[in-house]
């Protein structure tokens, strides 16, 4: 089975009108991302993933804030239609703002409309990821089995505290968490070793490796790390919809190793490339009971 661990939800259910159209210039170095997405964009940009992680992101301004144009009012609403339009493709997570008001109670919600998960990111939400508040949120988590996908690394969006996201950060949440399973994404590019050196010596802690093939030296030296401190199989695919799709993931893994052309350099290992586009992420994340 594939699973891609990390899209967004489309911001429209039907086609994109002509002037509701929006693009995000700074995600990718080779072209502008289509920020607006329809549920069918997003079928066919996942195609080659069995199961799909989808989520938004709880902030009070979404485009400005993360880059991506859907209605903060309906964060997790959204994410839960789309989830029930195809719950045999699709897993849903939610999101809150820990320290926030209100987000036990719509954690309870959100459990309630069938989301599996939680997406946090600091930065974008700007809170801080030791606080008490958000260790509270974290006690939660591991009590009732919510997985959390956060948010690691570097992020063009200029309000973003980068401290909020760097691994060393989680190292820190799963010494006080030992039970809570974690996913770092886009393996905290650009500091790739410290996330390795952090899911290696955690069980339950896990990276995934969206959007660093769109880097393919940063790929190359993030994938090379995994392997040299042998933990590729804490690693598991995602693609980062709509600024990539499932295959163009896949695809990006499996030509790590054409940089290498000529060189004398190690190689990452096509088992170790395969492992991870076929890594039994629902069974990392305790999701595989839950799951039709």
């Amino acid at each position: 089975m594939i699973v891609d661990v990390h899209t967004h939800t489309p911001t429209h259910r039907e086609r994109v009108p002509a002037g509701q159209r929006r693009s995000y210039p700074h995600w990718r170095t080779d072209r502008p991302v289509t920020t607006t997405n329809s549920w069918v964009d997003y079928t066919a940009a996942t195609a080659a993933a069995d199961v799909a992680i989808v989520f938004n992101i709880a902030v009070p301004e979404p485009e400005r804030m993360t880059g991506l144009p859907y209605a903060a009012e309906r964060t997790n609403d959204a994410t839960a239609e789309f989830v029930a339009a195809d719950p045999a493709a699709r897993i849903g997570f939610f999101s809150v703002n820990p320290v926030l008001a209100g987000a036990f109670t719509e954690a309870e919600r959100c459990r309630e409309l069938g989301l599996a998960g939680v997406k946090l990111a600091p930065n974008y939400q700007d809170f801080d990821p030791l606080g008490e508040r958000a260790l509270a949120f974290y006690a939660y988590c591991e009590r009732h089995g919510l997985p959390i996908l956060f948010h690691q690394g570097a992020s063009p969006i200029r309000h973003a505290p980068l401290r909020y996201t760097h691994p060393l950060v989680a190292d820190e949440i799963a010494l006080r968490f030992p039970e809570l399973r974690m996913v770092l994404a886009h393996m905290g590019h650009p500091w790739a070793t410290d996330t390795v050196v952090t899911i290696r010596k955690h069980p339950h802690v896990y990276a995934d490796v969206s959007s660093i093939y769109l880097r393919p030296w940063v790929c190359y030296q993030s994938l090379l790390a995994a392997v040299e401190w042998g933990c590729t199989a804490k690693l598991l695919l995602g693609s980062d919809f709509p600024i990539a799709g499932t295959g163009e993931a896949i695809a990006g893994l499996r030509g790590v190793n054409e940089i290498l052309a000529g060189t004398a350099l190690p190689r990452v290992p096509e088992r170790a490339i395969e492992e991870i586009i076929h890594a039994d992420a629902l069974g990392a994340l305790g999701l595989a009971g839950s799951h039709p």
